[in-house]
C-alpha cells in the first residue's frame, strides 16, 4: 500500500494540480511536493510539505526520500519541447540525468512504485499520423522527444532488469485553466482561452489546420491517478501508454470558442513550433490503456470550452488574470 508520495516538478502545469488531487486522497502530509524553484503556490505550501529540489542533485533527493519515508515517486520535472529546442543540452541533462537519479534511488531504496510520464513528442514524422498505435516507429525530431523515448526505454529496462514497478503514459497536449503556458508546443491551446477572455482576440503560433491530440486537465489528472493506482500485474505495457480525449486544430478550437463568444477573433503567425507540431500525430489509439486499466475521458472539446471560459471569466472579474 502506497503511503508517502514524492512529486517532482510540482510547480509545473500538471504538477501544481496533481499534487492537490493526490492530497485530497492521501492527505496533505503524505504527498511531498518538490520543485527546483522555491516559489511554489500558496495552495501547495499551505496544504502539505514542500521541498526545494533540483532533480540533478541525487543526494538531496535521497535525503528527502529518507526524511519522509517516501515509497512512491511521480516524476514530472522536465524541460518541455519548445524550451528544449532553444537549449537542447539543458533538456538532455534535466530530462535524462534527472530521470536516472529517480530510477536509481527507487532501485537502491526499494521504493514500491514510480510513475514517469512520457509524451506524444516521442513520435516523429515517420510515425503513422492517424490513430497512432501504441507500438510504432519512435523517431522524434526534437530533443524533448528524444529524451522521452529514452525515458520510456530506461523505465522498461528497470522493470525487466530489476523487477521494479514503473509505469508511464504519453500525455497529449494538456489544457488547463489554472496555470499559464510553460514552454510547450501545444501551449497555444491554453493561451487562446485566456486571451479570448482578456482581449477577445488571439494570434496563434501554429497554422489553422494543425491537428493535434489534446486533453483537458481534469482528464489528465484522472488518467495519471488511475494508472498510478492500476494493478501492476494486469499491465502488459508499462511506461508507454497512449492516452487521448479529442483531437483539434486551432481553427476548430476557435470555432468552439465562438459558439460562446461570437466576436472572438483569431489570426495565425506560425513560428519554429510549427515544425515540431508537424512531426506529431493527428490522433492516437489508446485502446491498450482502455483495456489494461480502464481509461476513459470525460470531456470533449465543447464541454472543455464551456468550462474553461466559465472559470477564466470568473478569474478575470476578480482581477486574478
Amino acid at each position: 500500500m502506497i503511503k508517502k508520495i514524492l512529486v517532482t516538478g510540482s510547480s509545473g502545469q500538471i504538477g501544481s494540480e496533481l499534487v492537490m488531487a493526490l492530497r485530497s486522497t492521501y492527505g496533505g502530509k503524505n504527498v511531498i511536493a518538490s520543485d527546483k524553484c522555491a516559489n511554489a503556490s500558496k495552495k501547495i505550501k499551505s496544504s502539505g510539505p514542500f521541498e526545494q529540489l533540483d532533480v540533478l542533485d541525487k543526494d538531496t533527493m535521497g535525503s528527502i526520500i529518507d526524511k519522509y519515508q517516501i515509497d512512491a515517486i511521480i516524476h514530472l520535472a522536465a524541460i518541455l519541447s519548445a524550451v528544449g529546442e532553444k537549449n537542447p543540452m539543458l533538456a538532455w541533462n534535466i530530462n535524462i540525468n534527472g530521470l536516472i537519479n529517480v530510477l536509481e534511488l527507487a532501485r537502491e531504496k526499494e521504493l514500491k512504485r514510480v510513475l514517469i510520464p512520457s509524451s506524444i513528442a516521442a513520435f516523429g514524422p515517420t510515425t503513422p499520423v492517424d490513430n497512432t498505435p501504441q507500438k510504432t516507429i519512435l523517431k522524434p525530431t526534437t530533443m524533448y522527444g528524444v529524451t522521452k523515448v529514452a525515458g520510456e526505454l530506461l523505465a522498461d529496462y528497470y522493470v525487466s532488469k530489476y523487477g521494479m514497478d514503473i509505469r508511464g503514459l504519453r500525455y497529449p497536449g494538456i489544457i488547463s485553466n489554472e496555470t499559464l503556458p510553460g514552454g510547450g508546443t501545444t501551449d497555444y491551446a491554453v493561451a487562446i482561452y485566456f486571451e479570448a477572455v482578456k482581449s477577445g482576440k488571439f494570434e496563434c503560433f501554429l497554422s489553422e489546420n494543425t491537428m493535434l491530440p489534446m486533453m483537458y486537465m481534469p482528464d489528465c489528472l484522472k488518467a495519471t491517478i488511475d494508472l498510478f493506482h492500476a494493478d501492476f500485474n494486469k499491465l502488459k505495457n508499462h511506461s508507454d501508454f497512449n492516452v487521448g480525449a479529442f483531437s483539434v486544430t486551432p481553427k476548430l478550437l476557435a470555432e468552439s470558442i465562438k459558439k460562446y463568444m461570437p466576436n472572438f477573433e483569431i489570426t495565425y503567425k506560425p513560428d519554429f513550433r510549427q515544425a515540431i507540431a508537424d512531426s506529431w500525430p493527428n490522433s492516437i489509439d489508446d485502446s491498450c490503456a482502455k483495456a489494461e486499466w480502464g481509461w476513459q475521458p470525460a470531456f470533449d472539446l465543447d464541454a472543455m470550452t464551456q468550462d474553461m471560459l466559465k472559470v477564466i471569466e470568473e478569474k478575470h472579474k476578480q482581477g486574478l488574470i
